[in-house]
């Protein structure tokens, strides 16, 4: 659905820049640019700025893939809480952690208070909007790591997953590989699941649940899977969570993701990676067929949603989600 957009940019060009077509379109002729979207200003900066400079890639730019995206990635995130990894100076600068919501926060964003085992209170902002997705991507959040659970139920996720990366001397070959025989495991326990990649060296297998069992539990489930896995196939898998005992050569399906606070890329997030690669949602003939990371890409994904739909739509349904309670 087309966003109505008026522009007030810091410059006459980026005030005047008129919406093509319905789309909202980032200003790229300017360094800074306030936006006017559903009676919501949103103040965008540096714009000009490299953040990958080898494909000559800006912040604008960042900022345009997730306004095109947002019409699918906006319903993964809205009312769950959005732990921030911000990159100021582009996707191979440093970067840091931000939990609690920036003073400077617009009133017209919400947070989600979630009490952490230290007795603190964090306030997470909430991306319900076009607006907040690109306040929150302007604060140089490439990718978005969204909580596992609903802010209503903070520690009852909707979903479990999967993490597969390869130890040092693994391959990508071995991931898709393990992605399988991941599949194939869950399949005969009449669980299907739904891959993605990671964007950056693995996959993602996600598992829509129904809402019940709390976090520790679901975090056991995908243990004791994970643990029966490397079991059944040790040469290529391990689960052993200790970096300094995790045999090289193996692809790690890393249950403890599903841990308390942890988070994973959302789908659709572009990662600080070389290409802008884009965490993409497959189905499981692409993975048998060969995919690779590079395959998808800031400058790509639009095109594919736009041909194949959202492949990670199931997750947002109520049919089809599996009730973990006869298998804890």
């Amino acid at each position: 659905m087309p966003h109505p957009s008026t522009y007030s940019g810091k410059s006459g060009p980026a005030a005047r820049k008129p919406a093509r077509g319905g789309r909202l379109v980032i200003p790229d002729d300017t360094k800074d640019a306030d936006l006017t979207i559903d009676g919501k200003v949103v103040h965008l900066t540096n714009l000009k700025k490299l953040f990958w400079p080898d494909e000559a890639i800006t912040k604008g730019q960042l900022l345009q893939y997730y306004a095109d995206m947002a019409p699918v990635l906006l319903p993964y995130l809205q009312d769950r809480a959005m732990v921030m990894k911000r990159y100021p100076d582009g996707a191979f600068g440093k970067f840091f952690f931000q939990k609690h919501s920036p003073e400077s926060k617009p009133d017209w964003i919400p947070v989600c208070r979630i009490l952490h085992p230290s007795a603190n209170v964090v306030d997470f902002p909430v991306i319900q909007d076009l607006p907040s997705l690109l306040w929150v991507i302007n604060l140089g959040c490439i990718d978005l790591n969204p909580w596992y659970a609903r802010c209503e139920h903070a520690d009852l996720p909707d979903y479990l997953h999967f993490d597969l990366d390869p130890t040092p001397g693994g391959s990508f070959a071995q991931v898709r590989e393990t992605a399988l025989l991941v599949r194939d495991a869950l399949a005969a326990m009449k669980i299907v699941s739904y891959p993605k990649t990671t964007g950056s060296r693995g996959i993602h297998v996600y598992i829509p649940i129904v809402r019940g069992p709390d976090q520790k539990q679901v975090w056991t489930f995908a243990k004791a899977f994970s643990k029966e896995l490397e079991a059944r196939h040790p040469k290529v898998i391990t689960a052993e969570y200790r970096v300094a005992k995790r045999p090289g050569k193996r692809i790690l399906v890393d249950y403890n993701q599903n841990a308390w606070g942890r988070t994973l890329a959302s789908v659709y997030s572009v990662r600080p990676k070389p290409g802008a690669t884009v965490s993409a949602p497959v189905t499981w003939d692409e993975v048998e067929k060969g995919i690779e990371i590079e395959d998808f890409h800031i400058g790509n994904m639009k095109a594919r949603v736009d041909q194949a739909g959202d492949l990670y739509r199931p997750l947002l349904l109520q049919k089809g989600r599996v009730r973990m309670e006869k298998f804890l």
